[in-house]
């Protein structure tokens, strides 16, 4: 680990160096002061969060938004500075002008990381999506779910009036039914504590369905006792129970309306690679009718096409995870070179996947992937 900090570390740095030695070399000093202050900074924190263990949110909060602020704008410029020399050999005004479009891009990118920062995280909005399918009982056609995904609540620990408008927006929705798709916490049970009041608020008339993420399993962070993480861990369940949700683990209900009814099903966090498989979708489906309209709830996406394609035959499948890497410009997050389905709605055939961008953050920034509130009409 101490090898890998010092090659990140190193490699930062580069950058930097060329901008010192090789743009404002012949500047005076306290421009050159000026310059490395926020690099200075930067470096402090690195240095209190991986060597001395500092790993509270407010600390991450804080790198992830000097790397924004601060390294990112240098890189982008070192790049595009780099560019203009390489033309430069062909022709001699090049490197001048590409510095000056060098400082015009890492402003650009300041600016979008300022507005992420202050604004972004913050910006609630309502997706609406229809969910058409001829396996729908005629009593489910116009039925309204609202699904939310990926509150990581400690997040709002710095603005908890963002919650309460979450949740005076789903309310206003008029659900019939609310179904969370995991990630509640970042790593501990405590960051709950403050939000059961408000959470407890959230109502439909079929009630409010819940799986588990792989951050509700408390294991990113570090512990004395090995049983740590699985005390965390029922304490993130006993207080979904206390808010009155009903966590879905390896097991389905049945919704009805009338004479019709739909299957619910909820799996563990199916992970693969470093996310936790706790996943256990032949146990959750056993017992239910092969003609019922099913939809399953289930953290990570990739469940979708590495097991409930092949090996099942659901009609809809809620997932979340992704949260579109909290960055998205049009139709394009970098999220796409990690999940074939990272945001939006899938069709395989008549079978259907939605993939929310979440409506919370590890880290309290967002661009273009805002937080996320999704009504789905079932429509037949």
């Amino acid at each position: 680990m101490a090898f890998i900090f010092i090659i990140i570390a190193i490699l930062l740095l580069l950058p930097d160096v060329y901008i010192l030695f090789g743009v404002i070399e012949k500047t005076s000093w306290w421009i050159k002061g000026l310059f490395l202050l926020p690099t200075v900074a930067y470096y402090i924190l690195l240095i209190r969060m991986f060597v001395f263990g500092d790993l509270r949110q407010e600390m991450l909060n804080l790198l992830f938004w000097l790397t924004l602020c601060v390294v990112f704008p240098t890189v982008l410029f070192a790049v595009v500075s780099l560019l203009g020399r390489g033309v430069g050999l062909l022709w001699s005004i090049a490197p001048a002008a590409f510095n000056v479009v060098g400082v015009v891009v890492a402003l650009g990118w300041l600016c979008v990381s300022l507005y992420g920062i202050t604004v972004g995280w913050k910006k609630v909005t309502v997706e609406d999506v229809e969910i058409k399918s001829p396996e729908i009982p005629p009593s489910f056609n116009g039925y309204k779910i609202v699904q939310l995904s990926d509150f990581h609540i400690g997040t709002y620990a710095s603005a908890p009036s963002t919650v309460d408008r979450i949740v005076d927006c789903v309310n206003s929705l008029d659900p019939d039914i609310i179904l969370f798709t995991g990630d509640l916490v970042n790593s501990s049970s405590t960051e709950i504590d403050g939000f059961k009041d408000v959470l407890a608020k959230l109502h439909a008339k079929d009630g409010i369905y819940s799986v588990l993420g792989n951050h509700d399993y408390c294991l990113y962070r570090e512990y004395k006792a090995p049983d740590s993480p699985d005390r965390e861990l029922s304490k993130v369940i006993a207080a979904e129970s206390e808010i009155g949700w009903r966590l879905l683990r390896n097991e389905s209900v049945q919704i009805k309306r009338g004479n019709d009814s739909i299957a619910l099903v909820g799996v563990d966090n199916a992970g693969s690679g470093m996310f936790p498989d706790k996943s256990d979708l032949p146990k959750a489906l056993s017992g239910l009718p092969d003609d019922e309209f099913t939809i399953l709830l289930s953290h990570d996406p990739s469940h979708w096409r590495r097991e409930v394609l092949p090996k099942s035959d659901i009609d809809l499948m809620l997932a979340g995870h992704t949260h579109a890497m909290q960055f998205k410009i049009g139709n394009w997050s970098p999220s796409k070179w990690t999940y074939p389905e990272w945001g939006g709605l899938y069709k395989e055939g008549e079978r259907l996947l939605y993939v929310s961008t979440g409506i919370g953050e590890n880290i309290a920034f967002r661009f273009g992937a805002w937080p996320q509130i999704v009504l789905l009409t079932l429509t037949k």
